[in-house]
């Protein structure tokens, strides 16, 4: 799983940083959350590719949204067929859809906008789902979790092989699918040398929020959290205002809910030189690994063990 960061300031672009977008490459399926303006330039730049075939809208604030139009564009120059889903929170699909014809045209392949509720799943795959979560803005919103399902236990071989005198062959994929064998006058069930299942990897994106216990119950032992960190403390209650976090609320936010790897981003462009200094606040109160995001920083979220 290959996280790419497209863009991460907060409201405008600057000569560092694009608005808000990060693309998903898991094992080979590309997946898009947010598109501010700018986005397609920045999939060309970073290299992430255009073969996308579901955008996760957070709320539809500009910075989140206005690259939609001229992605769609570019898939139609690329004689693109197949379609392409845009996931957007409940009450906002007509927005999109005017969004995307505001220039007078339609694509030429289908686009299908899906309006998603916090508990909906949003995509299932699979070894893997998509689903929504409640955030808290200033306008309809969600967040998503990309959460794999658990991976089969370690296989022992050494056991199969010397304890049990089980040969390597088709009997070890067997036992491995959770099948039992027969084997030298017995019955061998597959825990004897496969064990408990192995968690997959998550990785949670907030969007635009205000720390919630809801986003903490969700990111729950997360390998990695993108979380809005707009503000410093100096700035909490602005932050509180605008709905909002502070790097240190999202610090919280990551150790409450025992996550890996904490991912600050939508940076206002007051810290622009200053970033690190979200990161020491965040750093003072989470334990685990704290980045600040920048365009074009890669993550690989490894699992967990």
């Amino acid at each position: 799983m290959r996280v790419t960061f497209l863009g991460t300031s907060g409201a405008i672009p600057t000569t560092q940083r694009n608005t808000s977008g990060i693309f998903c490459n898991r094992d080979g399926d590309y997946l898009l959350f947010d598109c501010g303006e700018g986005t397609q330039r920045q999939m060309m730049h970073y290299g992430t590719g255009f073969a996308v075939d579901h955008l996760f809208v957070t709320h539809l604030h500009g910075d989140h949204v206005l690259g939609i139009p001229g992605l769609l564009q570019t898939f139609d120059f690329n004689d693109r067929e197949r379609p392409v889903a845009i996931h957007t929170p409940a009450g906002t699909r007509g927005n999109v859809k005017q969004l995307i014809e505001a220039n007078g045209t339609t694509p030429s392949y289908p686009v299908r906008i899906n309006e998603v509720s916090a508990g909906d799943t949003v995509l299932d795959r699979p070894e893997y789902e998509v689903r929504a979560i409640a955030t808290e803005h200033r306008c309809a919103s969600v967040g998503y979790v990309l959460a794999e399902d658990d991976r089969k236990g370690e296989f022992d071989r050494e056991r199969a092989e010397e304890e049990l005198g089980i040969p390597p062959g088709p009997k070890y994929s067997k036992l491995h699918r959770g099948e039992a064998i027969e084997h030298d006058g017995r019955t061998v069930e597959p825990e004897e040398v496969v064990g408990p299942p192995r968690p997959g990897r998550t990785m949670v994106y907030t969007g635009d929020t205000l720390p919630t216990n809801n986003v903490v119950a969700e990111s729950e032992g997360a390998d990695l959290l993108v979380h809005d960190a707009t503000f410093a403390e100096d700035r909490r209650e602005r932050a509180e205002a605008t709905a909002h976090s502070t790097a240190k609320e999202a610090a919280e936010v990551a150790r409450d809910a025992g996550v890996r790897t904490l991912a600050l981003t939508h940076i206002s462009t007051r810290y622009a030189g200053q970033a690190d200094k979200l990161g020491a606040e965040a750093r003072e109160v989470f334990d685990g690994e704290v980045v600040v995001a920048e365009d074009g920083m890669e993550r690989h979220v490894q699992f967990p063990e």
